[in-house]
């Protein structure tokens, strides 16, 4: 009995005959059920951001540079995934993850008039190249390449973006929902991707994602508590 690659076979005979499924057995169906879940949540996981800065009508506190770097990071990672043929509850969130941080640069950029010539020509430079990429049509040793390179993107797209939070001494309009979301499904994914048997690489992507989420939330929670602390004493 298998429904959206689960195979639920190997559980039920075994709750049938009154023994408890042994590890072989729930840790691949339980990988498959938290990927499906992480996809699911991914579908509005960067929507309390988006949401925060049209409430506000401001990106102040925000690194264009981080958000960008975002696109071309899950781009990257999605077109690997695809190469690889890995099942879609391995990397499934990457779909929603890429549509929302498109709309979120966009939001950014709107907010941030006027845009400069240099904004424009990575704009249109994106536009150009991603399709070939999420198509395929990649020389495999320039994708392995091109993914070992996204690491540092993500990694160079947080960096950016915690140490404006570190010298600011704010986070600005950062969602706290929406990176308490990304910590959690990070530390899912790790365990998702060693269960999907998916390669070293990605395994690293999610573990460096999860130490570069959790220091941004704990920056957004110590910072805001400052600040509120800050208030009180004023008033």
């Amino acid at each position: 009995m298998a429904r959206l690659g689960i195979d639920f076979t190997c559980a039920l005979e075994s709750l049938r005959d009154g023994r408890v499924p042994d590890r072989d057995c729930v840790l691949p169906l339980l990988s498959k059920l938290v990927g499906y879940c992480l996809i699911a949540a991914s579908t509005t996981v960067k929507l309390p951001q988006i949401l925060k800065i049209l409430k506000h009508r401001s990106a102040s506190g925000l690194s264009m540079l981080s958000f960008e770097l975002d696109v071309v990071g899950y781009t990257i990672a999605l077109a690997y995934c695809l190469h690889k043929g890995l099942h879609f509850s391995a990397y499934g969130e990457l779909v929603f993850l890429l549509i929302q941080s498109i709309i979120l640069v966009g939001i950014i950029y709107y907010y941030s008039q006027p845009l400069g010539a240099k904004t424009w020509t990575k704009t249109l430079l994106y536009c150009a190249l991603a399709p070939t990429i999420l198509s395929g049509k990649v020389d495999p040793v320039l994708f392995e390449a091109l993914y070992a390179c996204q690491h540092a993107i993500f990694f160079c797209a947080r960096v950016p973006q915690i140490w404006k939070n570190f010298t600011n001494k704010s986070t600005g309009q950062l969602s706290y929902l929406t990176y308490l979301i990304n910590f959690g499904g990070s530390m899912a994914r790790v365990f998702t991707s060693i269960q999907e048997k998916a390669p070293v690489s990605v395994v690293m992507g999610s573990l460096r994602t999860v130490a570069t989420n959790g220091t941004i939330l704990i920056q957004i929670i110590v910072y805001r508590k400052s600040h509120d602390q800050r208030e009180k004493k004023a008033k």
